[in-house]
């Protein structure tokens, strides 16, 4: 038996079948083809105890956070041409206070015979070197403008830092003044080498380093680093070079001055344009190796083994010991102490030691030692010069 169908019921089949087969095409041209796009109904099946999707971080929020960070701070960051007898570089520095004191690294200024210290404002003005402290490279620069135009960044504190928190770096990288990079404290209490030679010929070290992931480029140097309450918490001093030509570019390991030095040494920069740290007189590696525990016969690899002990040092009137006998690596003498504390604070690495020197410690100053000689421990007090 045939199936009528309503006339009407035909149409509406015909008209849906004619869209279904014309797809526009650029240029008003009609395409016979269809676009076939499968699709599939889900049902969503409710699961017990399910948890709420996590929110993702408010990326608006973090962002005003760093517009308005920089608007507060940019102001006290300048600028630094140094000219020189061979030519000249540029540098950054941030202002201190409003009697114009400039705090930036030696480096930066070092052989300068002219300065030009250059404002966010505007102003530019020469700058003249008031006090230098090769040993955590940093200098004081005095400029002469109305405290008005002035905007010191308040400094923060080095000793609560925690490794992954933000900081931002605002500076000259390449001259390109202003320029803010963010990144995190990556690390502690590293050590650098100092710029002043030492008895018997190599250098002292820098203590209490900060380490960062911040973008830090040449021009950099002498820049404040920053956390997010716009306090100072380090001074940018040097980056690793990431290329066999040794060329300074970022690598993701940039270092800074601690602010604990700096709020230490620059008040006795500015009143007598030095500063004395204190000095022990040994000589150690940053850390001990595996190997070098199981050469020198030690029982852990913690601690700052002592490879050499300046004669007439505050370390050699102590006692202190050096090794003596010969190991199979070439240098490394067995024998000498192992200094795993300091007041009663734990020494993990030479680093530590360094860091609690030149943070809380002055000249004239008595410490204890707590080592193991001989695999015994024993504690021996240190009364503390100044460096020589």
């Amino acid at each position: 038996m045939k199936r009528s169908f309503p006339l009407a019921f035909l149409l509406v089949v015909l008209a849906l079948t004619a869209l279904s087969c014309r797809v526009s095409l650029p240029g008003g041209l009609q395409s016979e083809t269809p676009t076939l796009i499968p699709t599939l109904r889900v049902e969503k099946v409710p699961q017990e105890n399910a948890q709420p999707p996590q929110s993702l971080p408010d990326l608006v929020d973090q962002q005003n956070t760093l517009v308005n960070l920089y608007e507060r701070v940019n102001p006290g960051v300048v600028s630094i041409r140094v000219y020189t007898a061979g030519g000249g570089g540029q540098g950054s520095g941030f202002v201190y206070d409003t009697e114009g004191h400039i705090i930036t690294n030696y480096h930066v200024v070092q052989d300068a015979e002219d300065l030009e210290v250059d404002f966010p404002s505007g102003i530019k003005v020469r700058g003249k070197v008031v006090g230098t402290d090769l040993d955590s490279d940093l200098a004081v620069v005095k400029v002469d403008v109305p405290s008005s135009e002035l905007t010191p960044l308040p400094l923060g504190d080095g000793e609560s830092l925690k490794v992954g928190q933000t900081v931002v770096a605002i500076g000259n990288p390449f001259g390109l003044a202003g320029t803010m990079t963010a990144g995190i404290i990556s690390a502690k209490g590293r050590t650098l080498e100092s710029l002043r030679e030492a008895p018997g010929g190599n250098y002292f070290s820098s203590g209490a380093i900060i380490q960062t992931d911040a973008a830090i480029n040449p021009g950099n140097s002498g820049g404040p680093l920053i956390d997010l309450d716009g306090k100072v918490v380090g001074i940018n001093r040097a980056i690793v070079a990431n290329n066999a030509f040794g060329e300074s570019t970022n690598s993701g390991v940039g270092f800074a001055v601690n602010v604990d030095i700096v709020k230490r040494v620059v008040p006795e920069l500015i009143k007598n344009g030095k500063y004395s740290y204190p000095y022990l007189g040994v000589t150690s590696q940053e850390e001990i190796t595996l190997l070098m525990a199981e050469e020198l016969g030690l029982p852990q690899a913690t601690g700052a083994y002592v490879l050499q002990v300046t004669p007439g040092s505050p370390a050699d009137k102590a006692g202190i010991r050096a090794g003596t006998r010969r190991t199979s690596v070439a240098g490394l003498y067995a024998g000498g102490d192992l200094i795993i504390a300091v007041d009663g604070q734990e020494v993990r690495v030479f680093g530590d030691l360094l860091t609690y020197l030149m943070t809380k410690k002055s000249p004239g100053d008595t410490i204890v030692l707590t080592i193991l000689r001989d695999n015994q421990r024993k504690e021996v007090s240190v009364t503390l010069a100044e460096r020589p």
